[in-house]
């Protein structure tokens, strides 16, 4: 199936992940809708080394890729509710009991430090590196993805984009909080568009 581009306009990666499925304009796309879809969505969001999706990729057995994306999609749809009921003001430890199927993909994890080149100049840097064992390890990192935005994120800051039929989510981090739209070149003119349409139909 031929997808658009993955969208990242939600200024955070974890609500970037909710939007993996969305209608952006009039169709709904989900990007992680098969197991080729998930290798492309983590690719574009820069979660998982090129290499590491190229061999996991290669040495996935029948289906196996797709079975991840299923629970990638199921892990989105949970996520999803538990933003959508605290959205608008500040999370409290009295969230913590909910967040235990996210605890629980973080604790599979294998990661560990390692001293590398430093990236584009002299010396040396200390690098997290993490062991793929399996097409399954591809949920640690939007796990990871989640958890931050979970910490440090201030729910009070989310916001659904007031664009018709639109299903994005997005951190407001403007000055003002004043921001309404997923993309003002999107949703943004189709509602100065709709509003400028309304205003001469009044005139009429």
């Amino acid at each position: 199936m031929h997808r658009p581009p993955a969208m990242f306009i939600a200024d955070s990666l974890g609500l970037d992940f909710l939007n993996s499925v969305a209608t952006p304009v009039d169709t709904p796309v989900d990007w992680i809708d098969d197991g080729d879809g998930l290798i492309d969505w983590l690719s574009q969001a820069k979660l998982v080394p090129a290499d590491e999706l190229d061999a996991l990729k290669a040495d996935a057995r029948p289906g196996e890729l797709d079975k991840v994306a299923d629970q990638a999609r199921a892990l989105r749809e949970w996520f999803r509710g538990f933003v959508l009921e605290h959205a608008g003001r500040p999370l409290t430890a009295k969230a913590l009991h909910e967040l235990s199927p996210l605890n629980s993909i973080l604790e599979r994890d294998e990661a560990f430090l390692q001293i590398v080149p430093r990236h584009g100049e002299e010396g040396l840097a200390l690098q997290r590196m993490r062991r793929w064992r399996s097409p399954e390890s591809l949920l640690l990192p939007v796990g990871e993805a989640l958890a931050k935005f979970v910490c440090e994120e201030d729910f009070a800051n989310v916001k659904a984009c007031e664009g018709h039929n639109c299903t994005m989510l997005f951190a407001d981090h403007t000055h003002r909080r004043a921001r309404r739209w997923c993309v003002m070149a999107v949703c943004g003119n189709r509602a100065k568009q709709a509003a400028h349409r309304s205003r001469l139909k009044s005139r009429q």
